[in-house]
């Protein structure tokens, strides 16, 4: 899901690399880490942080014999896996909920993403069974109050603000009256830059106010190394309780911020990984590093496709497309579940050896392509639909005529049928416990 620019292709490649390696001795050791050096540099991480990693994996590599039962090239790909998780934060922590109301006050500055970050974690929350109210404190933003009005009404959830007041901390006290009896109050403040005193006061003030039982800062995955800088002075200012990192879905950068916020200590407990409201997960160091990776995500996969997918529909799509025998009816199922868990390419990169294979055409897909590829289906025969070899040529010109399109989105539509079967079939089939969805998931494993 998340690939921080090239770097994790770079570090899926140096995995496939090493698990290609026959011989494991101190000059493949030292090849794999100088590849991983590359990569975490080019990704903007703290070159005294990658030369701290590298030695460790190193030192490990080259010093440790491998557990009973694990050869040598098994060994040095787990040392890999568990010095990055180190590097990233060790463990997943999460929001917890234990008093009522649970305030929540965020932080950052301009242009980091905040607003629509409150949109999202909202969503999470609703998710989890939550009905979070939101208090609009921005005063120097003209168009806060309407971004926020535009997202609650969207969720169907309560908002307090006063475009026409001016007084932050006014608002802030006033939006908890309002919501006294709500379990959870979310509290928008301005953006600010840690230079603008005034504006630090200003938050000082809402601190004191609001006393919020948790105060997170969104810091923009696109600015590297500074997020350190960010995260101490709002530190200073108030006790920031946890880190949410926004815009992690191209950054080349992104690896500098995360291991920037967490080499001070400060829990990320969030991170963003594209627009849509749904694209927003809560950190697990573990779970992203394995992607990252390209080892797959396997048990995110089970809950993304739990929370949204209708279990006999995803069991018969994806039976389908393991054993080889998937067809354009099996294709428009899984469009159904791509507009429920996100593009393509995020659910391809949580499969186990398909994040590096993923076809191009799956990283170009959007609402807009499926929709195109919806309406040219929906102009083909059920044999068409089930028997995708037949279409030639003159039904090309047929179902293009039908959905109105040209014969060039006909066959490209087919195109991406072919390299999705083609990218599917062949991966392992391994059975694993947890329900229903589990099991079906566990499918994709080696």
């Amino acid at each position: 899901m998340v690939e921080l620019g090239s770097l994790g292709k770079s570090l899926t490649n140096t995995m496939k690399k090493l698990a290609g390696m026959t011989v494991i001795d101190k000059k493949t050791v030292k090849e794999v880490v100088k590849d991983i050096q590359r990569a975490l540099i080019q990704s903007d991480v703290n070159i005294n942080l990658v030369l701290q990693l590298s030695k460790k994996i190193e030192d490990r590599a080259l010093n440790e014999k491998p557990p009973k039962g694990i050869t040598p090239r098994e060994h040095v790909i787990t040392i890999v896996y568990e010095e990055m998780v180190d590097l990233v934060g060790k463990k997943a922590h999460e929001l917890e909920i234990d008093q009522k109301p649970f305030k929540i006050m965020f932080l950052g500055l301009q242009g980091s993403g905040k607003t629509t970050t409150i949109g999202k974690l909202c969503r999470f929350l609703q998710k989890k069974g939550f009905s979070p109210a939101v208090v609009c404190t921005d005063t120097w933003r003209p168009a806060a109050y309407e971004q926020l009005k535009q997202l609650t009404e969207d969720l169907q959830i309560q908002l307090y603000g006063d475009p026409d007041n001016k007084d932050a901390v006014d608002l802030a006290r006033k939006g908890l009256k309002e919501f006294r009896n709500q379990k959870i109050v979310i509290f928008d403040t301005a953006g600010r830059h840690k230079e603008e005193k005034d504006l630090l006061n200003e938050m000082e003030e809402l601190n004191a106010v609001v006393e919020p039982n948790e105060a997170i800062l969104v810091i923009d995955g696109t600015i590297g190394q500074q997020a350190r800088d960010q995260a101490k002075a709002f530190a200073e200012a108030t006790n920031v309780g946890s880190i949410i990192i926004t815009k992690l879905d191209g950054s080349a950068k992104g690896g500098g911020a995360l291991s920037a916020v967490a080499e001070i200590g400060a829990p990320i407990k969030f991170i963003g990984t594209g627009e849509r409201l749904d694209d927003f997960e809560v950190f697990d160091p573990d779970r992203f590093i394995s992607r990252l990776l390209g080892m797959g995500d396997i048990k995110t996969l089970i809950e993304k496709a739990e929370e949204v997918i209708d279990e006999d529909v995803a069991a018969e799509t994806m039976n389908a497309m393991l054993s080889g025998k998937f067809t354009l009816k099996d294709m428009e199922n899984q469009f159904e579940m791509m507009n429920s868990m996100g593009p393509m390419k995020q659910i391809m990169n949580m499969i186990p050896g398909l994040g590096g294979n993923i076809p191009k055409e799956a990283t170009q897909m959007t609402e807009d392509k499926i929709n195109q590829y919806k309406i040219i289906m929906s102009s083909m025969t059920q044999e068409e639909m089930e028997k995708p070899k037949i279409i030639k040529q003159s039904r090309i010109m047929r179902i293009a005529k039908g959905a109105g399109v040209k014969n060039e989105d006909v066959k490209e539509l087919l195109k991406y049928y072919n390299n999705t079967k083609k990218a599917m079939k062949g991966i392992g089939k391994r059975n694993m416990g947890g329900g229903a969805m589990g099991r079906l998931m566990g499918q994709f494993m080696r």
